[in-house]
C-alpha cells in the first residue's frame, strides 16, 4: 500500500477537516480553559462526532462500528491535533477499541457498541508512575471469591473522573490481566489534575476494588497480548495527532513569515528562515510518512508493526517539538504570549510527548528491537 490516501479515505479527510476547523478550532480549547471546565472535554461536540460515525470508526461492524482501520482513524486524529481538539477519541475510541476487539467475549460486546453509539467514554489506567513503564505494573489482581480484588495506584488517566468504564492493567498469579472497571465500582477514587495543555487526567487509586470474573477483558494471566494491541493503537494514534500538532504550528508560522515586516521586508524573504521552514517541512513530511507506515502495518496485521510503532512515535516526537519551539522563535516576543495560538501549540506537543513513552522511550524500544 503507498504512503497516501486512497479515494475514500481522501474523502474522509474533505470531511473530517472542515468539521473540526469550524465545530472546534483553538478557540474551543480556549473557552473550555477560561471557563476550568471540569470534563475535560465537550459533550456536546462528542454528540458531533457520534452523528459523523467517528466513536465507531475501529469498531468491527458486527457490533455496531464502521470497521475503518488505523490510517483511517489517524486522519480523525491529526485534524484533532492540527486544532488542538480536547476529545476521548484517542483512548476510547483508539486504544479501548484495540483491546476490547482483540480480546472479544463478554466486554466486548458489552462496551464496543456503546462506544460505537456515543455512549460510553473509556480510560486506560495503564501507566503507575512519572514515566511510561507498562513493563513495571504493581497494580494487584487477588482472587476473591467469583472474582478478584484489584489494589493499586494509577497515574495519568486521561478522562479517568469521568470514564463510563476504565481499563485496568494488573498482575495477577501468572501474568499481566486486563480488568473493565465500571465508574460506579466500589473502591475506585480519582483525583483530576490540570495537565500543561489543559486536558484533564486522573490520579486513580483502587482500594480493594472488587470485581467479577467476567470483568476480565481477554483471558486471565493472557493480557499481555491485548495490552501490546492497546498500546499499539494508542501510541499511533498519539503519533497522528503529533502530526496534526507540528502541522498546526508550522502552517501558522509559516503564514506569519509571509505577513511580518522588519527592516522594510517581509521576514519570509531571509533566507535564514527559509531555511528553517525548509528543514522543518522536511522533517514534518517524514515524520508522516513514519506514522502512516505505521497505520498501515497495524492495519495488515504484520509482526513488523511493533517496531514501525515506536519509531513513528519516536519521529512525530522530535518533528513536532521541533515545529513547536521553530514556531515559538519564529513569532518573536509575541511568540511568548497566551494570546497567540502558537504557545497553546508547545503545551499540547509536551503532553502528548509524554503520553505512552516519550522519544527517549521510543528510540531504547527500537534499539532493543533491533538488537542493541
Amino acid at each position: 500500500m503507498p504512503l497516501y490516501h486512497n479515494d475514500d479515505q481522501a474523502m474522509l479527510k474533505d470531511s473530517v477537516a472542515p468539521f473540526v476547523a469550524e465545530q472546534a478550532p483553538v478557540l474551543h480549547l480556549r473557552k473550555l480553559r477560561d471557563e476550568a471546565d471540569a470534563t475535560g472535554f465537550s459533550r456536546d461536540l462528542w454528540a458531533q462526532f457520534t452523528e459523523m460515525g467517528l466513536p465507531g470508526m475501529l469498531v468491527p461492524e458486527e457490533h455496531g462500528g464502521l470497521g475503518m482501520g488505523h490510517m483511517e482513524a489517524g486522519i480523525v486524529l491529526e485534524e484533532i491535533g492540527r486544532n488542538l481538539t480536547p476529545s476521548p477519541f484517542l483512548a476510547t475510541s483508539v486504544g479501548a477499541v484495540a483491546a476490547l476487539a482483540k480480546a472479544g467475549g463478554t466486554q466486548a460486546g458489552r462496551w464496543l457498541p456503546a462506544i460505537a453509539s456515543g455512549e460510553a467514554i473509556i480510560a486506560l489506567a495503564i501507566d503507575e508512575g512519572a514515566k511510561h513503564r507498562p513493563d513495571r505494573i504493581a497494580t494487584s489482581a487477588t482472587r476473591a471469591g467469583n472474582g478478584f480484588r484489584l489494589d493499586g495506584k494509577k497515574s495519568f488517566v486521561l478522562h479517568g473522573h469521568v470514564a463510563d468504564m476504565s481499563i485496568v492493567a494488573a498482575k495477577t498469579d501468572g501474568g499481566i490481566t486486563l480488568f473493565a472497571v465500571p465508574k460506579d465500582a466500589k473502591g475506585v477514587t480519582a483525583d483530576p489534575r490540570r495537565l500543561v495543555d489543559s486536558s484533564l487526567a486522573s490520579h486513580v487509586t483502587l482500594d480493594g476494588v472488587e470485581v467479577d470474573a467476567d470483568a476480565v477483558i481477554g483471558e486471565v494471566d493472557a493480557g499481555g497480548e491485548i495490552l501490546d494491541a492497546l498500546l499499539a493503537a494508542t501510541r499511533t494514534g498519539a503519533a497522528a495527532e503529533m502530526v496534526g500538532v507540528g502541522q498546526g504550528a508550522m502552517d501558522m508560522t509559516v503564514n506569519y513569515l509571509k505577513e511580518r515586516k522588519q527592516f522594510g521586508k517581509l521576514i519570509g524573504e531571509f533566507q535564514g528562515l527559509q531555511h528553517r521552514a525548509a528543514h522543518l517541512y522536511g522533517e514534518m513530511e517524514v515524520a508522516r510518512a513514519t506514522v502512516m507506515k505505521a497505520q498501515e502495518l497495524l492495519d495488515q496485521g504484520s509482526e513488523g508493526a511493533k517496531l514501525m510503532v515506536s519509531v513513528a512515535k519516536a519521529k512525530a516526537g522530535r518533528a513536532a517539538n521541533l515545529a513547536v519551539r521553530e514556531g515559538v522563535q519564529m513569532h518573536g516576543g509575541i511568540g511568548m504570549t497566551d494570546e497567540y495560538d502558537i504557545g497553546l501549540y508547545m503545551k499540547r506537543d509536551r503532553a502528548l510527548a509524554e503520553f505512552m513513552g516519550d522519544v527517549h522511550y521510543h528510540i531504547d524500544q527500537v534499539a532493543r528491537m533491533n538488537g542493541y
